[in-house]
């Protein structure tokens, strides 16, 4: 089972983990190269933002969470299967 040791998690940063699950999870109900596809996109943004945002930047990162998920809940729909981008700031596209 998982220790106790590490820092506990702050209400953003436990949303932030909660988002990331969604994405992987809803990735699951696509086909397996558009899995793929959306695992490593999902995982890269996720990885760039942890690096190049503040931490202290509660107003922009709660924007992020925002915008997170609504693309999640169009990725979910069963319309959609895949994505072909995602840009921090910029036009969030999501292919059909």
């Amino acid at each position: 089972m998982g220790g106790t040791s590490g820092q506990r998690l702050s209400g953003l940063q436990k949303e932030v983990l909660i988002l990331y699950r969604g994405f992987l999870r809803a990735a699951r109900s696509k086909s397996p190269e558009h899995r793929h596809q959306i695992e490593s996109i999902v995982s890269e943004e996720f990885h760039r933002n942890s690096k190049q945002i503040d931490r202290k930047n509660f107003v922009y990162i709660e924007y992020l969470l925002r915008l997170g998920k609504k693309q999640l809940d169009q990725l979910k729909s069963s319309d959609i299967v895949r994505l072909s981008s995602m840009k921090v700031g910029g036009d969030q596209n999501i292919d059909p």
